[in-house]
């Protein structure tokens, strides 16, 4: 009896969606990626927020991350920590559903998904073109997320800053930043995801299943990404918190170069990187589990 021929086996690329991968389920991941991506770090998040007001309060200086969160925390209670998280699981699911529907899309018709080849262009385009899309719908929920951040909030609930900011500064309140958004996430999203591609092409180059160097690549790339950026989230925290500051110039502020020329003046270059280091903190384990 002749000896049966071995069959081979498909190898799969785990990093890869299906052929058959619907529609909603795409929307699905994205939606609990972005969710997750958020709300695991978000007491960092509140502390970056903090640290980069441009006119605190004494009572809201803090020395490192470690301090901001064992004052906040033993000031104003642990739930304060929270304050806004709300905001981020409202608008960051619908948000990052779009982006990754988007980037995938965006991907596939660029030729991103074509052998095994590096496309860094074809990924850095996916990610630009995601980023405008999403931003457009995550915006104003950043910027109640903010408002409800900040030491001594005059809002205390998601409904009422939202009220309130519309009754009081208009619509334009909730896209002031969104260029200024769009200048820090574009470049932030496109040196991601190019970063990530390179890195993990250097540590998995066989694409075998390794879950080490998925998220190893995934957290180097959002680290690298948010440090170059962190002039630009500070120059957007400026604009969607200045409704809550006692500062006159500061409330005045319409738009990117206005609001960089405030921190220029008043802390120099070294302002640019306020809250730097939770910045990166936060985003270097979200990117490492959204991927």
């Amino acid at each position: 009896m002749a000896a049966h021929d071995p069959v081979p086996i498909e190898e799969i690329d785990y990093e890869g969606l299906p052929s058959d991968f619907s529609l909603l389920a795409n929307l699905g991941a994205g939606a609990f990626a972005g969710i997750a991506e958020h709300c695991v770090m978000y007491p960092v998040d509140n502390v970056k927020t903090r640290m980069q007001i441009m006119s605190p309060s004494p009572s809201a200086v803090y020395s490192s991350v470690s301090n901001a969160l064992s004052r906040i925390s033993g000031t104003e209670g642990f739930r304060s920590l929270w304050r806004g998280i709300s905001s981020v699981a409202l608008g960051a699911g619908p948000a990052h559903a779009v982006y990754f529907v988007v980037y995938e899309s965006v991907k596939e018709r660029t030729g991103g998904n074509v052998g095994d080849a590096h496309h860094p262009l074809a990924a850095a385009t996916g990610g630009a073109c995601a980023t405008i899309a999403s931003d457009a719908l995550m915006t104003p929920f950043d910027v109640l997320k903010q408002r409800l951040q900040v030491h001594d909030s005059p809002y205390r609930s998601l409904a009422q800053a939202a009220r309130s900011v519309y009754r009081n500064e208009g619509l334009v309140a909730f896209y002031v930043s969104y260029p200024t958004t769009l200048a820090m996430t574009i470049p932030f999203t496109a040196t991601q995801f190019t970063a990530y591609e390179s890195i993990s092409k250097v540590l998995n180059p066989t694409k075998k299943y390794d879950p080490v160097t998925h998220i190893t690549a995934g957290g180097l790339a959002g680290a690298f990404a948010a440090g170059i950026t962190t002039p630009l989230d500070v120059v957007k925290t400026l604009l969607q918190t200045r409704g809550t500051s006692r500062d006159a110039e500061i409330r005045k502020a319409k738009g990117l170069w206005e609001a960089a020329s405030i921190i220029q003046r008043r802390h120099g270059m070294g302002g640019f990187f306020r809250g730097v280091r939770p910045r990166i903190i936060t985003t270097m384990p979200s990117t490492a589990i959204c991927w």
